[in-house]
């Protein structure tokens, strides 16, 4: 851990970092709803992933090559800068209910070992993980287990928190289990972190709430809002991605695949934009995506939604910097 004359801050590499939402929550430093989250004491060394496009979003937002194109299951751990932190978001499509389900017994479904290899190599102080709910339900809870087991066999303690997005203030029904490792050492001295309390259990922000403000903007002075699918609902029954969302309440999960199937604006006759996709997901406006919107959608759908991966990241900091304190 490097020490300046401020305060101490962490190195942290990222893994399956996508577009940089998880990143981003680590990093601190942005407005969202005219809220500040200031920067957090963590410095994100490197961060890699397998599609070009994510990490050119990536680099748009966080500065010229500071991540990698970078099949992690083929990486050399020793090629990798040592870190006090490692995250990562491992791929989650073998696990989502609306993805292939190909579990464990996939490629993809092993791509969590990746984590492993690193630990294995660096031991870093911490290790964060996401991934989706339905991992909890797969094969009745085996399939979560044997993750954290694998976890925990290299020499970390691992308690999984079960994180309702609405519930800490972010407008979508989404919910994400997080992987918390510490390693056994500095478990046995401090514990774990705290897990982030959920402040908005009983007034969940709705989606007017993230989006109101955009209604009347039918192009791109804010970035991305000009751009929607155009297509109409299925001809026959309710399709995943034909719902209309409710004006007092959180938005519809942002889906990873979702084509052209994105769900309805509340009160205007379209589907959402890709600007208010990424709202609803809590990026700033000042991060922009530049591809299709099929890609840009996707990519804000696979993401750790911003504002959640700060409230994990600064229940880090605070357990990192009260072990600082206890040592000095």
């Amino acid at each position: 851990m490097a020490a300046n004359k401020e305060r101490t801050t962490y190195s942290v590499v990222s893994y399956f970092c996508g577009c940089g939402g998880l990143d981003l929550g680590f990093r601190g430093g942005f407005k969202y709803h005219n809220e500040d989250y200031k920067r957090l004491p963590f410095n994100i060394l490197k961060a890699y992933d397998n599609e070009s496009r994510c990490v050119e979003t990536y680099n748009d937002y966080f500065g010229a090559d500071h991540a990698e194109v970078m099949d992690l299951s083929t990486a050399k751990p020793k090629r990798i800068p040592k870190a006090d932190i490692l995250i990562g978001g491992f791929p989650c499509q073998e696990f989502s209910s609306c993805g292939p389900l190909g579990g464990l017994e996939s490629e993809r479904g092993q791509l969590y070992q990746t984590l492993i290899a690193y630990m294995k190599e660096h031991t870093p102080v911490m290790v964060v993980g996401e991934n989706v709910i339905n991992l909890e339900r797969m094969e009745k809870g085996k399939v979560l287990n044997t993750i954290r087991d694998d976890l925990a066999k290299t020499g970390y303690e691992v308690r999984v928190w079960k994180m309702f997005a609405p519930d800490y203030g972010i407008p979508q029904r989404r919910t994400r289990l997080i992987f918390m490792c510490v390693r056994s050492d500095v478990f046995k001295k401090y514990g774990f972190p705290k897990e982030p309390t959920p402040l908005f259990k009983d007034n969940h922000r709705s989606v007017e709430w993230a989006i109101g403000d955009l209604v009347g903007i039918t192009d791109n002075t804010v970035p991305n809002q000009g751009e929607y699918f155009g297509a109409s609902k299925a001809k026959k029954g309710n399709g995943q991605g034909d719902e209309s969302n409710k004006k007092d309440k959180p938005a519809y999960t942002i889906r990873a695949n979702p084509k052209s199937r994105v769900q309805f604006h509340y009160s205007l006759e379209r589907r959402l934009t890709v600007r208010e996709c990424a709202r609803i997901q809590t990026f700033p406006d000042d991060f922009t995506f530049k591809f299709s919107k099929t890609v840009n959608i996707s990519q804000i759908g696979n993401a750790v939604p911003p504002m959640l991966a700060y409230l994990v990241a600064k229940s880090v900091a605070e357990y990192l910097g009260k072990m600082e304190g206890e040592k000095t």
